[in-house]
């Protein structure tokens, strides 16, 4: 087996603490990338991706905070038309701070309970 790196160790760490504490509830999932940052709502019983949100074909710089604010708050309304209040928040292999913490906050502000 190979070794796997600091972010794939700290991937599986959250996801299995998810499976764990997450008691059926849908999972906001983050992920982030030099340009972009994406925000999905995924039913996991299911399979199904109930919401999601990006910064895909917005003028100006996507690789900030603001921009990952606006998503947070994109994905907080994308929730309540799909009918989602609480989740579980799945930031996957990236630490809780900066463009992922702007999210989230952003999200919470915009009425998503994790």
């Amino acid at each position: 087996m190979a070794k796997l790196s600091l972010f794939e160790r700290r991937r599986q760490r959250v996801r299995t603490a998810l499976r764990k504490n997450a008691g059926g509830k849908p999972r906001l999932s983050v992920h982030r990338t030099g340009k972009h940052i994406y925000a999905q709502i995924i039913d996991d019983s299911a399979g199904k991706t109930l919401a999601s949100a990006s910064t895909l074909g917005v003028k100006g710089s996507t690789a900030n905070i603001d921009a990952a604010k606006t998503v947070g708050s994109n994905i907080a309304d994308a929730a309540k038309k799909a009918g989602v209040t609480t989740v579980v928040f799945d930031r996957g292999g990236f630490l809780f701070h900066g463009r992922v913490k702007a999210l989230a906050d952003a999200a919470r502000e915009g009425g998503l309970e994790f």
